[in-house]
């Protein structure tokens, strides 16, 4: 499975997408509650606590059986974002048609937020910035900047959401990091691909596998023999405590690996691309995973 996908508009995308501009030329100039759109749910579900009742939010992958590497968007999709007056998208070569149904509608006065920019990360860089967070922080900052603008007469209440998610809505899953890099921190650990790379940093594990190997696997390709040699054996010496992989992306590869560790008395611990089950919340989501890896890396270590 190729997970860069190439992108083709179809005629039926193209007609609706020149159908939703001249829908949202006749559109008031201004909304009640301005409408956002994020191509991914854990963006989504940010904003939309972020923005209360103010904003009505809508993800356009959300999907958990679904990989998002190889999402096709549809004429809705094309129809949501050109009516929408706030757009959030990943960027970072992550969801790259997003790109081409903004520019067949430029409309006037829509803010969009692409999250590769605003962290200066480009394509070829880790685009799983969800999984950073150091990067959740600046993206939630500036989602309340934007919502300012957008609606700066309720400015205060969106400076009072921030604190309510910072302070409540993620304590949790803070403590959850914090609780791992208290006592697991330089433990090595292995993962299918590097999706889990930048939670690995903030936790303070040591990601052994080969950083071509997680490179490979995380754009649908195949790794050298020689870096699967490598994981083969790390698996096989037991350099590793905890083997983590992307349950979306579980190609025969990565399944033999999960069977390798098992066989080995290694624990294995899942983590998914958008928010599981579909409608959690990005803090509950991360928070059951971070608890879960938790549980594995105790196992391991018996501590």
């Amino acid at each position: 499975m190729n997970r860069r996908p190439v992108r083709a508009l179809g005629a039926g995308l193209a007609l609706a997408m020149l159908g939703a501009c001249r829908t949202s030329s006749s559109r008031p100039s201004s909304t009640p509650k301005p409408a956002v759109v994020a191509a991914e749910d854990f963006w989504g579900s940010i904003a939309r606590q972020l923005g209360g009742d103010r904003v009505e939010v809508q993800s356009l992958i959300a999907n958990p059986d679904a990989d998002p590497h190889d999402y096709e968007p549809t004429p809705g999709d094309a129809r949501a974002l050109a009516s929408a007056k706030f757009v959030i998208t990943n960027g970072i070569g992550y969801d790259p048609w997003t790109n081409k149904l903004l520019s067949a509608n430029s409309a006037s006065g829509r803010t969009v937020l692409k999250v590769g920019d605003l962290l200066a990360l480009k394509e070829g860089d880790n685009p799983h910035q969800w999984y950073s967070p150091e990067s959740v922080e600046k993206v939630v900052e500036a989602i309340v900047d934007d919502y300012k603008k957008l609606d700066p007469s309720h400015a205060g209440d969106y400076e009072q959401q921030r604190a309510g998610f910072e302070q409540t809505a993620l304590g949790p899953y803070h403590s959850a990091i914090a609780a791992i890099k208290a006592h697991y921190a330089g433990t090595p650990v292995g993962a299918s691909e590097g999706m889990f790379a930048p939670m690995a940093d903030a936790l303070g594990l040591k990601l052994v596998t080969p950083a071509r190997f997680l490179d490979a696997i995380s754009e649908g390709n195949d790794p050298t023999a020689a870096d699967k040699a490598t994981v083969d054996h790390q698996i096989a010496e037991k350099a590793i405590k905890v083997f983590v992989f992307n349950s979306q992306n579980a190609t025969p590869d990565v399944r033999r690996l999960v069977d390798a560790a098992k066989a080995n008395g290694i624990p294995v611990t899942t983590l998914t691309e958008t928010l599981t089950p579909q409608g959690a919340t990005f803090q509950d989501w991360q928070t059951t995973q971070l608890q879960r890896l938790q549980s594995a890396l105790a196992m391991a270590t018996g501590k």
